[in-house]
């Protein structure tokens, strides 16, 4: 192995165990490499605004500010209030009314932890007052936060789409399957817990209240239909998409709801800023550790050993799924993506999976980990919310987690499972 690829390997892996940020890292061991192998500097400089450049990257911070505009304008609250008069009345209502609220609003901002900061903080203290167990009422926010990455539009389809230069309209049909399942999965948790546990039924809604709150909510009940219809109707692509629904967001937003005002855009754009500016900088700086993982040939090469020693392609994507897993519960879902997504799509192609099927794999894994102990993003925000030390909420996840797993299984080995929407498939 050569000093660059040492260092592109060992080199990183140690900076990040040290407890380097990721972007920091990488841009370490790209300049380091760059020295090593007597490359001209301005290639980093090159790369960082090549690899910030993509029109596709723009729908990131559009679909984050989108997610956090119809938060502030108070559709999300209207969400909530319509899943609430269709299911409270059930055995463990108000939790599913968390799924359910969290499906939509998954459509809304394409993002895990929007959606777990925006349902959770409405919902969990709701649960608990209602006779929930915190630390279970905690963990079904955040694990309904995790269908913000499978249900379309998607952030994490968007940035797997650039990886790995795919139809992004295509992968966001792929995740359909698999976000509804996991949302029927943790349905059937709802009301497994609320019956153990004797949590008491809430009154069904009478017809004026539920024509109420549908009046109210329609416009928060149109939003995914305005960006998705929009998307497959030919209209708009996905980043012009993320554009409508933050002008839809707005709006509503002041216009029609007036839970918002004018000098409370400014707050609303810099939280976003925050959030997105991480994003893209660890996209940045990976477009040149991509550039010199590729010129060292360290995919291509560990793809064709791997397929020296592994002839069966299911053990092959089992492995991959496992590695996975662990990897996701222990580093960042996004850096993951765009640092091994070269080695993973070698794989993928050396074994003949289809590569939309297998962008449905790969953001299925990224969503579990969104939610896996021990630094799920979802997680933190579910702690920050309840108050609850991390070791409480992670207890009580597991049964959430386990149904994920049976949905990345079918995702894996039942690829019309993730491919049924997808037109050619």
């Amino acid at each position: 192995m050569s000093a660059s690829a040492l260092l592109l390997t060992a080199g990183f892996a140690g900076l990040v165990a040290s407890g380097v940020p990721f972007a920091i890292a990488i841009g370490i061991v790209v300049v380091l490499v760059l020295t090593v192998a007597d490359i001209e500097p301005a290639f980093l400089a090159q790369q960082l605004v090549a690899g910030s450049q993509s029109f596709s990257l723009l729908a990131i911070p559009l679909f984050m500010l989108a997610g956090e505009l119809m938060t502030a304008g108070g559709l999300s609250q209207r969400l909530v209030n319509v899943a609430s008069v269709l299911v409270r009345h059930r055995t463990g209502g108000l939790a599913m009314v968390t799924v359910l609220a969290a499906l939509v609003f998954s459509a809304i901002s394409g993002s895990a932890p929007a959606t777990t900061a925006a349902i959770g903080a409405i919902l969990i203290p709701a649960m608990v007052k209602a006779g929930y167990d915190k630390p279970f009422a905690a963990a079904i926010a955040v694990s309904a936060g995790v269908l913000g990455p499978l249900i379309p539009p998607s952030i994490a389809f968007v940035i797997w789409g650039i990886v790995a230069e795919q139809s992004i309209s295509k992968l966001f049909l792929s995740g359909i399957v698999p976000g509804f399942a996991i949302a029927a999965g943790l349905l059937g948790i709802c009301y497994v817990h609320a019956r153990r546990n004797g949590v008491p039924k809430q009154d069904r809604a009478r017809w004026p209240e539920m024509r109420e709150a549908f009046a109210r909510g329609k416009w928060a009940l149109l939003s995914p239909l305005v960006v998705l219809g929009g998307i497959y109707g030919g209209i708009f692509t996905p980043t012009e998409a993320a554009g409508m629904s933050c002008i839809y967001a707005v709006v509503i937003g002041l216009l029609v709801e007036r839970q918002m005002s004018l000098a409370d855009l400014p707050e609303i754009i810099l939280r976003s800023v925050r959030i997105s500016a991480i994003v893209t900088g660890i996209i940045a700086v990976s477009a040149g550790f991509g550039v010199l993982i590729a010129q060292e040939q360290i995919a291509t090469g560990f793809a064709n050993w791997l397929a020296s020693n592994v002839s069966e392609k299911w053990i092959a994507l089992a492995g991959l799924n496992i590695a996975f897993f662990l990897l996701a519960a222990v580093l960042d879902e996004i850096a993951i993506m765009v640092i091994l997504g070269p080695m993973l799509i070698a794989i993928a192609s050396r074994f003949g999976v289809d590569p939309i099927h297998f962008g449905a794999i790969i953001v299925t894994n990224v969503a579990i980990g969104m939610a896996a102990p021990p630094i799920g993003y979802c997680l933190f925000i579910g702690m920050a919310i309840s108050g609850l030390s991390l070791t409480r909420i992670a207890r009580a996840i597991w049964p959430q987690i386990a149904i994920m797993l049976v949905v990345l299984f079918l995702t894996t080995y039942v690829p019309s499972f993730a491919l049924i929407f997808v037109p050619g498939r």
